[in-house]
């Protein structure tokens, strides 16, 4: 079975080789994704405030290269073996944001930190007995393992859920020869989405203020968080305020989605990012009166965020609705009609988990298809 790859390699570099894809093809516009990774690195850099972006978002190593070129300090993983990848690819600075806890993934973690340079690696850790059997395990290790507490910070998804539980582990974490305390996370996850700019700025405030008083409570009993780790692309002009954090993680400005555009346009004022990431079908259907169909479905586009918003093709009026798992069903204003074979794309609703449902990203400049990028840390857990 061909792949994506072998199929559409031939057109890299034939002028109008975009609009002559396999689809449905998951799309980068190069130089609006540019422009975004420029964006946040300077952003960051008049901040005063580092960035390790989520990989999460694109799970790509040419991307995430990309990010360090521009001003990133590293990048911030979910899973293990996104970290895996990262490692192997060379990129510095991995921070492993969700605890590694099962003897499987601790044995995996400690290989991953013999392989990187001291540093390079590190992990959250919300118990005490996870603190323990890491602590047991990086004994093989030439270096202690570096370690951040995790604290709930209101969403409770992973974290400690007090302050006190928090300078708890920090000194149990920093009593042990094994394991070297780096910092803090607070992730808030639940604060990036509100789509009203208030609201979310009240929010974001109030735990600033609460990851304050945590730094603060730690300073007094000799615990240093040298990195304070959190904030995300919905907060990230917010949480860069105030010096509570010491870095961003945010992820999703590099593609943007439906939802976020919505949530970071203030006002009259757009999105500081761009869209850079589109999915791109072909309509397969034209009999139905009141519709097309679409090749692109529940399998091609995540379905927990609405539904993808056409970008180019047709009318931008025209509405989408998931038509199964290989089709959308394209309903259409008054108008022309799209013949068999037009090309539609489409915004995507959620971009990390519709970046998972492919292999590859075709990378396109204007009309011309540029290069093929795998997916590298697609499935990896």
């Amino acid at each position: 079975m061909p792949t994506e790859l072998q199929v559409n390699a031939p057109l890299i570099g034939v002028p109008g080789g975009r609009q002559l894809l396999d689809t449905p093809a998951l799309l980068i516009d190069l130089p609006a994704m540019t422009r975004n990774i420029e964006r946040m690195a300077a952003f960051a850099k008049a901040r005063g405030i580092g960035l390790r972006p989520h990989v999460k978002t694109h799970k790509s190593v040419e991307i995430a290269r990309r990010q360090v070129a521009a001003g990133a300090i590293g990048v911030s993983c979910v899973t293990l073996g996104e970290a895996e990848i990262m490692v192997e690819g060379g990129i510095p600075g991995v921070l492993i944001t969700s605890p590694a806890v099962t003897p499987s993934k601790i044995a995996r973690l400690m290989k991953l930190a013999q392989r990187a340079r001291p540093g390079d690696v590190m992990v959250v850790v919300d118990h005490p007995r996870n603190l323990a059997d890491l602590a047991q395990a990086a004994s093989e290790l030439a270096h202690p393992l570096d370690v951040l507490v995790d604290y709930g910070a209101g969403y409770n998804r992973t974290g400690t859920a007090t302050e006190a539980q928090v300078l708890e582990l920090a000194a149990q974490v920093a009593a042990e020869p094994r394991l070297r305390l780096r910092g803090l996370q607070a992730y808030a996850g639940n604060l990036q989405h509100i789509v009203e700019r208030d609201r979310r700025s009240a929010a974001a405030a109030g735990l600033r203020e609460t990851v304050a008083g945590i730094v603060a409570a730690a300073k007094a009993k000799g615990i240093h968080f040298e990195i304070v780790t959190g904030a995300g692309t919905g907060t990230h002009d917010l949480d860069s305020q105030e010096n509570a954090f010491t870095e961003l993680q945010a992820g999703s400005y590099v593609f943007m989605d439906a939802e976020y555009t919505r949530v970071l346009a203030s006002g009259t004022q757009p999105s500081p990012f761009e869209v850079s990431l589109l999915v791109q079908t072909a309509v397969v259907s034209t009999n139905a009166a009141e519709w097309v169909t679409v090749d692109g479905g529940s399998k091609c586009f995540s379905t927990d965020s609405g539904v993808p918003l056409v970008a180019h093709g047709v009318d931008p009026s025209s509405r989408y609705a998931f038509f199964g798992d290989e089709h959308g069903k394209l309903m259409l204003p008054p108008g022309p009609r799209p013949e068999l074979g037009a090309r539609v794309e489409f915004v995507t609703p959620h971009c990390d988990p519709t970046v998972n449902l492919h292999d590859s990203y075709h990378v396109v400049d204007g009309d011309t298809l540029v290069a093929i990028w795998p997916v590298d840390a697609r499935g990896k857990r």
